[in-house]
Order: C-alpha cells, then structure tokens, then sequence
C-alpha cells in the first residue's frame, strides 16, 4: 500500500508540474484539490466513524493552517523549479519530526537519530555538488539561489508541524476517517484563501483546459491519500511512511525523463542519501 503511494505521489507531483507550465499555481492549486475531494468525499459513507475526543478536534484544527501555507508554497516551489531540485528537500521533514516533537513533548534525539539527520544534510548538500568547483560552500549558497528549494525548505518544516498534529489526530481517530475528512476540510479552509491571494475568480482563470490537465494530478493525489492512510492502519507507521518516501526518487526520475532536467546524476546521489538519512530515522 505505501509503495503504491510512493508511485502514485510522484506521479502526481510530475503531472502537477505538467499542469503549471500552462497554467498559474494558484488555479491549479485549488483544482487539484477539488478533484482530490470529489474523489474521497464518497468515502465518507464507508468509512466507520470513530468516537472523537476533543485531543482529536484540537490537532485536527491546529495543523490546517500551516497546511494551507505550505500547500501554496509547494505549488510556487515546482512551478519555478526543476523537480529534482526541490522534491528531495520533503526529506527534510524528519528533521524537523525530531526537533519539533521535542520541543513540544519532550522527545530526544538518539545517536541514530543524529547519524539520519547527518545524511539528510549530506544529501541536500550534494544536490548541488557541481557548484564545489567554485569553492566548498557553493553546493550550499546555491540552495538559496534556486528560490523552489528555498520554498520546499520551508514547506518541509510547516510539514514537520502537520505531521506532528496529524499524528495526534489519527491516534484519536482513525487513519483513514483522518485522511478523508482532513483532506475535506482543508479544501473548504484553501478555497478563500485561493480566491483572495490568487484572484483567480478575478481573472476568469478557470476554464475547460485547466479543469482537465488537474484532473490526473488530482486523482493520483487523492489515490495517495488512500493508500497512505490504509498502510498506516495495516502495519507500523514508520515503515509504510518510509516507503513512501520513495517517492522522492519517482519525482527525481520523472525530472529527468519528463521534464530533461539536467544533473541527473548528482541529483539522483543527493536524493538517495536524504532518503537513507530518513530510513535510519523513521526505522530505528
């Protein structure tokens, strides 16, 4: 189930990309999420609904808003930006997944722990390694020149808060009544905001063609989110999360191939360390 969601998220990304070089962010945005929802609203009538706590309503709210502003921010981060450039820093989140756990409940970091993070910072290190040619923290300075992973950066570490509260929300719930309704409520929380910053109901921007190129994105988007949340329910979270990190690797290989974007080599090194970074980390 998670691999599959691995595929299915990468594939979405890459169609998502697709979709951006003819249409604004913003449009897309919020139609892909239409479409997400259309998919699993229908759910809603299979799925058990599981006795709710106020911890539940709590985590649930309290993760809405930095999920709006990173969904924007991600959008902005592929459209500008080579896929194999900004998909790999999402490995970042576990970092993030340690600090922000500790800071709100107290966890620490073990020495594995701290060998992940390592190779995670490796890895986005050598996404640049060309650019050590012209000095040792070139790799680096060339992160903040590419302004998507900058975005992604960001996006990584508003996830690290998501997750956190997900987390919280599916221990009182249920994964799959979490994914569902999460996704739902964060359309209806998305669309004023969509509507205000990105003026697309100024502009008449959504139209036959931008309906359909954000059909396929959102179908592979809203098929992640089932298969995620039933590999969560099945089997030990940190396994189905670390498989479906694979999906790193699927957006690197589809930057390539897709989209020809070059430094396939380096790219493909750097996204495989972060991904080991985050399997010593989720796996311990």
């Amino acid at each position: 189930m998670a691999l599959i969601a691995a595929l299915t998220g990468g594939t979405s990304d890459a169609l998502t990309k697709k979709a951006l070089q003819l249409h604004d962010e913003y449009t897309i945005a919020w139609l892909r999420q239409l479409v997400v929802v259309l998919f699993l609203a229908p759910c809603l009538f299979f799925i058990p609904i599981p006795a709710l706590d106020g911890d539940f309503y709590k985590a649930f709210f309290a993760a809405l808003p930095f999920e709006v502003i990173a969904y924007i921010l991600y959008m902005k981060a592929i459209k500008i930006s080579p896929l194999s450039l900004t998909v790999p820093f999402l490995s970042l989140t576990p970092v993030c997944l340690i600090i922000i756990p500790y800071i709100m409940l107290g966890e620490l970091v073990s020495f594995r722990g701290g060998i992940g993070i390592l190779m995670i910072a490796l890895g986005s290190y050598t996404l640049n390694l060309k650019e050590i040619g012209k000095g040792f923290l070139e790799p680096i300075k060339a992160i903040g020149k590419e302004k998507g992973s900058v975005f992604m950066i960001i996006v990584a570490i508003l996830y690290g808060f998501t997750n956190t509260f997900g987390k919280h929300a599916i221990n009182h719930s249920s994964a799959l009544f979490f994914g569902v309704t999460y996704n739902l409520a964060f359309f209806i929380v998305l669309s004023p905001v969509i509507f205000k910053v990105g003026k697309i109901h100024s502009h008449g921007r959504i139209c036959k063609e931008s309906l359909k190129i954000s059909f396929l994105p959102g179908f592979f988007a809203a098929v992640t989110t089932i298969f995620y949340t039933i590999a969560m329910s099945l089997a030990n979270v940190a396994y189905s999360v670390a498989v479906s990190r694979l999906s790193l690797l699927v957006g690197v290989i589809y930057g390539h191939f897709l989209f020809k974007e070059t430094g396939f080599r380096e790219r493909l090194v750097g996204t495989t360390l972060m991904l080991i970074g985050f399997l010593i980390i989720v796996l311990e």
